[in-house]
């Protein structure tokens, strides 16, 4: 199953791993190539992805509406200039983003990745509120750029080595915690914004008590700070709607992963009041990159959306959790999570995850104790497939 032809890091990565464990390491594979929900390394193994690549490829590894797109504006225009020049691709995704977000939320900050955006909704609440503090929840996993660094709350040794630089002003409480243990957090005025995953991915894929968001978002107004939601990986239909936060409309909204169909691009979305705090630039742009808003990317999005909108992935979602759930409690595993961010409690994930892998599916543990087996895969998924993992986890479980 190793692929024969692998960079000296991978094979130093694998020796490691395997010195650690104290046997022999089939990990990792070397892709070459993917379509759909399958990816083939350098050797013709064929897999079954049913991360879609950490949640990108929604839609399905290379969407050949997304190629095209993106080959005919890499044709028109490869490059535009930041901020400094807007081009139509970036006027036309973010009028798209207006129309798609939830009411109110017509404001957007675009970035290359996860981490961009959350760094972009930090910035804007301390503008907005004038205050430094974030509230967010055990076992959030917000991005590891240094500025959205000390926000992750999954797990302490990705921050150790950098706390005395990262933001000092992070308050973490229990996922899911009583509404009182958040409203005195808020009490001392400090936080300017709480921000919480719908759906938890990464920290387990757990999504928290009914009506628990709601009432976050209530306390979080009522204190005068912003609430923000982090839908990278939840957003755009993959939990069955298109959104996941419900009735707890966010001041702020984060998104990306499967934005561009496999492109980097991300976006904070937020309302007029609270993006109005950036107030008109006076020169140089205070928030800004080389490849904000590029436009391969935009064209990508867009011709993404038009897929997720007109193929209706949040139905599609939601009809492939419930075979997955159905299919996997007829041989007793219990799930957790909310549509395609699914999680299947096994004694050993670890352990799972590998003979999956000898079996040709690619699955990861979640959570902080890697106490389930993960799944994200692509709204696209087959019946057929669904099937057979389900039929091969039931022989190695």
């Amino acid at each position: 199953m190793l692929a024969r032809h692998e960079c000296p890091a991978i094979t130093a990565r694998r020796a490691r791993r395997a010195a650690a464990l104290g046997a022999a390491d089939d990990d990792p594979v070397v892709w070459a190539e993917a379509v759909g929900a399958n990816v083939k390394d350098v050797d013709g193994n064929l897999f079954v992805d049913l991360t879609a690549g950490f949640g990108v490829a929604l839609i399905g590894h290379r969407h050949p509406r997304v190629v095209d797109a993106a080959a005919a504006q890499g044709h028109t225009l490869l490059h535009a200039m930041g901020d400094a020049f807007p081009d139509v691709t970036r006027i036309a995704l973010l009028e798209r983003l207006a129309g798609l977000a939830p009411a109110g939320l017509e404001v957007a900050i675009l970035g290359l990745s996860g981490a961009d955006a959350v760094e972009a909704a930090v910035k804007t609440a301390v503008i907005a509120t004038g205050r430094d503090g974030v509230l967010v929840f055990e076992g959030a996993y917000h991005g590891l750029a240094l500025g959205a660094l000390g926000l992750q709350a999954y797990n302490a040794g990705f921050t150790a080595p950098f706390r005395r630089i990262t933001h000092p002003a992070v308050r973490v409480l229990p996922y899911g915690c009583p509404a009182t243990d958040v409203a005195n957090a808020l009490a001392d005025g400090t936080i300017g914004m709480v921000l919480v995953e719908p759906v938890q991915g990464r920290g387990g894929m757990r999504a928290p008590p009914d009506g628990w968001l709601a009432e976050v978002a209530s306390l979080t107004r009522r204190s005068g700070a912003l609430f923000a939601c982090d839908e990278i990986l939840t957003g755009l239909g993959r939990t069955g709607s298109m959104w996941a936060h419900g009735e707890a409309v966010p001041d702020l909204l984060c998104t990306g992963k499967a934005l561009a169909g496999g492109f980097p691009l991300s976006a904070c979305l937020g309302t007029r009041a609270a993006m109005d705090a950036w107030g008109a630039s006076t020169g140089e742009a205070i928030h800004t990159q080389t490849f904000l808003g590029h436009p391969v990317g935009c064209a990508a999005a867009l011709a993404a959306l038009d897929v997720i909108t007109e193929d209706d992935v949040p139905l599609r979602a939601a009809s492939i959790a419930a075979r997955l759930s159905d299919h996997l409690g007829a041989i007793g595993l219990a799930t957790t999570g909310r549509g395609l961010v699914l999680g299947i409690e096994l004694p050993n994930t670890l352990a799972a995850s590998r003979k999956l892998l000898q079996r040709g599916y690619i699955a990861f543990p979640a959570g902080r104790r890697g106490e389930v087996l993960g799944l994200t895969p692509s709204a696209f998924l087959t019946d057929e497939q669904v099937d057979a993992f389900v039929a091969t986890l039931a022989e190695i479980a």
